[in-house]
């Protein structure tokens, strides 16, 4: 089966979009717009990304989650796309782009990717990103409706890692899986959380 990941990146470059500019970024918002949902069991053996066991601190992830609190939790996300910030009590902590409308997901994201190397390769990481360097500075501030800590027990299927040049695709895909909720609720509740 063809790669998703593959296939946006071919269109792109047959477009003349160049990664990480403002015309790149709205291009894959239109593209993936324009996209039937992808499910999950084709995205987590796309080939474009790395299936893994285990989580690094600087990568980004997909997987399943089932919450612990899911009765008291007022919504979460079932299909968590994660950037992994450090490890925690039980689990890690992580930050999950799907609570952030697309708009301010693009601006976050490359805010994190200047983080990391300004050529990135697909093994590349983003080592500089702790919670420390994200809580002390407001540049950061859309981090905190995102930010979660992930319990492992509660963790239903293997991680599936990204590579960072896959990232920007990644990210604009419209995969969250919201409970209790719906995605434009969660987003105007994170606009409150951002600018409060």
């Amino acid at each position: 089966m063809a790669s998703l990941f593959d296939t946006l990146q071919a269109q792109a470059f047959r477009a003349g979009v160049s990664g990480r500019t403002k015309e790149s970024i709205q291009w894959f918002q239109d593209k993936v717009q324009g996209l039937n949902r992808p499910s999950v069991a084709s995205l987590m053996s796309d080939d474009a990304l790395d299936p893994q066991g285990t989580s690094v601190i600087g990568e980004m992830y997909m997987y399943m989650y089932d919450p612990k609190l899911k009765k008291t939790l007022p919504y979460y996300d079932r299909f968590p796309l994660t950037i992994m910030v450090d490890e925690a009590p039980g689990g890690f902590y992580g930050i999950n782009l799907h609570y952030l409308p697309p708009e301010i997901r693009a601006i976050f994201l490359d805010k994190l990717l200047s983080l990391g190397p300004k050529n990135p390769k697909p093994n590349s990481r983003l080592t500089k990103m702790r919670y420390d360097l994200l809580k002390g500075s407001s540049k950061y501030r859309e981090f905190k409706p995102c930010f979660k800590h992930y319990l492992a027990k509660h963790v239903k299927s293997k991680f599936v890692r990204v590579p960072i040049t896959e990232w920007e695709i990644a990210t604009f895909l419209p995969v969250e899986q919201f409970r209790k909720a719906n995605k434009n609720t969660v987003w105007a509740e994170s606009k409150k959380i951002i600018w409060t």
